[in-house]
């Protein structure tokens, strides 16, 4: 991902430092898809033990994947190249350009000092020659790497309470608050759009931290085997997971992304058949393996097999298409009163963390005022709905009203004031009041919102085919995150980092 080119408010939005939130009360009613497809009892996991997989007909199919039509892949660059430093470079995203994971770059680069790049200096970028055959086993649909409508039904207290592992006992400051392991996973669910599922699979078989209670003090400290010293305890080590899954899903579904490397500095391509939540675990498990440990993970009698173990064949529980293909996106209103003129501060950029969508805008408040300041100027809501979620910095509106987040569309609203913030469960309409903007809820160098849109939990991109659209404004990228325009009856604005006439917009 590329850095934002401009100077005074910039949103990010860090897998580290950004705060927690209040997980809406669960609802066990089933619901509607469009108004239309009502998922089956059988899909919302609605048995009498809510930690065992439902019952299923012993005559189906043992396995049924997420068709995919084959996607075209990129093929790495087979010899050596150089790369020349530029201003604002830093060497993770020297890595992250080249898809090369950052300690295969800092070992290329013995000479180099990684905190300390000069413009002009020249990066060797090593050979990319795949090691290993790529495995096309399907591991999830994609309705089970995202955060949505069928994670609802999912008691992750009940589910880790009764398989009685070290994450039940576990605790750790987060942001000055001491979390339960469950709290955790809730956390880094939400946070990001992750299925809890999945996150419990993975961590069970990196680790057992879910069954076991005899785990070795290594695990202890990196329950996910990520070996970073900045990484230690189980929110950080989930966070990262969290934040490679979102970046091989949404990368896959567009093509961006073609091959894995292993922390050895292995690599390997992705089959071309696989679906995008196989994408994402396959590429989030390459991150921290090497090629032996990787082809075992990511078998029929690797994560899948622990996933089965515990939640039944994840195919029996796909909503398929997740995203309708006919999806178009309802009314949404500008985030602002109509009497203030704010300023466009941000293209589209990640919602979450790194990895997931560009699925963000930003917005300044008006005013002389530069960096962190409190602002007197309201956030609206965009649409009608329900507050779902509300704390510490972010605000979730669903608009379709049930009250679950993880269901049809939902905005989230990022570096919302503590004062005057919207209560959960308030009913509002377009325009009503939802509170202040500022830098709270994460890492921000100056007072504005951040505006995100997910459909069933998934981010939706505001600069591929389903843009964002407010109060008739148009967005588009550039290709370089934070950079783009909103475009309205041939009236075009530029997003820029601080206030300038051409970023100036109101409803």
């Amino acid at each position: 991902m590329k850095k934002h080119h401009s100077i005074i408010v910039t949103c990010v939005t860090s897998i580290l430092i950004l705060a927690g939130c209040v997980q809406p009360a669960p609802n066990s009613r089933p619901w509607l898809l469009d108004g239309a497809t009502q998922i089956p009892p059988s899909q919302l996991g609605e048995v009498p033990d809510p930690t065992l997989p439902a019952a299923r007909d012993p005559n189906a199919p043992r396995y049924t994947p997420t068709p995919d039509a084959p996607h075209t892949l990129d093929t790495p660059h087979a010899s050596e190249e150089q790369y020349v430093v530029q201003s604002g470079d830093y060497l993770a995203a020297i890595a992250q350009k080249y898809n090369i994971d950052l300690n295969v770059l800092i070992n290329a680069n013995p000479s180099i000092d990684p905190n300390w790049l000069v413009i002009g200096q020249v990066i060797t970028i090593p050979a990319m020659t795949p090691s290993i055959s790529p495995s096309d086993f399907k591991i999830i649909p994609d309705s089970e790497l995202v955060y949505g409508p069928v994670s609802s039904a999912f008691d992750i207290d009940a589910f880790i309470s009764k398989h009685k592992g070290y994450l039940l006992d576990y605790s750790e400051t987060v942001d000055e608050k001491t979390l339960t392991g469950t709290q955790i996973v809730k956390r880094i669910s939400y946070e990001y759009s992750v299925n809890p599922r999945l996150l419990l699979a993975l961590l069970e078989y990196r680790s057992g931290w879910v069954t076991s209670r005899n785990v070795d003090s290594t695990s202890q400290v990196y329950p996910m085997q990520v070996m970073d010293e900045n990484r230690k305890g189980l929110y950080k080590q989930l966070a990262w997971t969290a934040d490679k899954l979102n970046r091989g899903y949404y990368l896959w579904k567009i093509d961006a992304i073609s091959y894995i490397n292993f922390s050895d500095g292995g690599l390997v391509m992705f089959s071309p058949t696989i679906n995008a939540g196989t994408a994402a675990v396959q590429y989030m498990l390459g991150m921290a393996s090497n090629a032996a440990s990787w082809q075992t993970a990511v078998s029929e009698s690797g994560v899948y097999q622990t996933y089965v173990n515990f939640f039944g064949i994840p195919f029996d529980l796909a909503i398929e298409p997740l995203i309708p293909g006919s999806m178009a996106q309802p009314a949404l209103n500008l985030p602002f009163e109509e009497s203030a003129v704010w300023s466009f501060t941000g293209g589209p950029h990640t919602a979450w963390g790194d990895g997931s969508a560009w699925a963000a805008l930003d917005f300044a408040p008006p005013g002389d005022q530069f960096g962190c300041f409190q602002s007197n100027d309201w956030v609206t809501a965009v649409a009608d709905g329900v507050i779902v979620r509300s704390g510490d910095g972010a605000v979730v509106l669903d608009l379709d009203g049930d009250g679950i987040e993880q269901t049809g569309w939902t905005i989230l609203y990022m570096h919302i004031e503590s004062r005057d913030r919207i209560a959960v469960g308030t009913q509002v309409k377009a325009g009503d009041r939802i509170g202040h903007p500022s830098c709270e809820g994460g890492v921000s160098n100056g007072t504005h919102v951040h505006l995100a849109r997910r459909y069933n939990g998934e981010w939706i991109s505001a600069d591929t085919t389903l843009p964002f659209v407010l109060s008739g404004w148009t967005s588009a990228g550039e290709g370089i995150e934070y950079n783009g325009t909103l475009n309205k009856d041939g009236q075009i604005i530029y997003s820029w980092d601080g206030r300038i006439a051409e970023n100036q917009i109101q409803r």
